[in-house]
């Protein structure tokens, strides 16, 4: 009888387990563009000139992550000035889809750090979290500034998609030592965003997979899925924040950017582009998007060099 139950117990048990494993290898390790593809795709858009990248005078930069591993990137300095941009790609992709945003601080007069995430691009780590993992490697990006730079120095940090949440959920941080956030579509809930994927993809509700693959997470990876948003922690976040989204981003909907602006309190503002899909809002809307950050920049005086002046 024990035999028997047991072998009920698997027979349950096994799908579960399997379904769990499924939906977190999903997310874990969701598949990342090429190298090649990147280039590619940035190249047809006009973004990016590998000859160009390859000439341009860059500091190669190796920070260590507090997980064991070492995040790769580049510093790109503007004679004269501390004011420093650092930009946080989104999940797939790598620096090289932040070069089109280090062209425009740079013509702003601004220096650009671009690195790669976890498990992207040159950097280390064996998953990607959205977020969870990836803004302790941030405070350890700024703190590598901050070092070199100095207290007084005006640090920003511009995010697009994951990177943007990546932005925010270190914004909120006790320990956060940036001046501004730029965040350009970011999801509000990672658990609301799954949802959304779920049924969107697959057509599922996602009430028991969500849950099950919730605690196939923690086992797997050591966090939940409900840890992982910006929604719950945007109102401890003081330093003024520009929200970006495109009106008609069909991966995640521009409302997410909405609630966030709505729950931020003190200094803010919110763009909606009018065109472009999910993370092509500087594509489609190069010049609006250039002179929004623009404006952005000269309403809270971050075009000075160092704080103070």
């Amino acid at each position: 009888m024990k035999k028997k139950w047991l072998a009920i117990l698997a027979l349950v048990l096994f799908p579960l387990a399997a379904i769990g494993i499924f939906f977190t290898n999903k997310m874990m390790y969701i598949r990342k563009l090429t190298d090649e593809e990147l280039i590619k795709r940035e190249s047809d858009e006009g973004h990016y000139h590998h000859e160009e990248f390859q000439q341009l005078q860059k500091e190669k930069v190796c920070i260590p992550s507090t997980f064991g591993y070492d995040l790769h990137g580049y510093f790109v300095p503007i004679p004269h000035t501390t004011r420093t941009i650092v930009l946080c790609h989104g999940v797939t992709v790598s620096l090289i889809n932040s070069v089109k945003y280090m062209k425009l601080f740079q013509k702003l007069g601004w220096n650009v750090l671009l690195y790669d995430h976890r498990r992207h691009g040159m950097s280390g780590g064996k998953t990607t979290s959205y977020g969870y993992y990836e803004k302790e490697d941030l405070a350890q990006v700024v703190k590598w500034l901050r070092k070199r730079l100095g207290e007084k120095a005006i640090i920003g940090i511009h995010g697009e998609s994951m990177g943007a949440v990546t932005t925010l959920l270190y914004a909120a941080k006790p320990d956060a030592n940036a001046n501004f956030y730029i965040a350009d579509c970011p999801f509000a809930s990672f658990e609301d965003q799954l949802l959304y994927r779920l049924k969107t993809d697959f057509r599922l509700s996602g009430q028991w997979i969500l849950p099950l693959s919730d605690q196939v997470l923690k086992w797997r990876d050591g966090y939940s899925i409900r840890q992982v948003s910006p929604l719950d922690v945007i109102d401890q976040v003081k330093e003024p924040i520009l929200f970006i989204h495109s009106l008609h981003d069909d991966y995640i909907p521009c409302e997410q950017s909405e609630q966030l602006y709505a729950r931020k309190k003190g200094d803010k503002r919110l763009f909606i582009a009018p065109h472009g899909a999910h993370a092509m809002s500087y594509s489609d809307n190069k010049e609006v998007y250039e002179q929004e950050v623009e404006a952005f920049l000269e309403a809270f005086q971050f075009n000075q060099n160092e704080r103070g002046e």
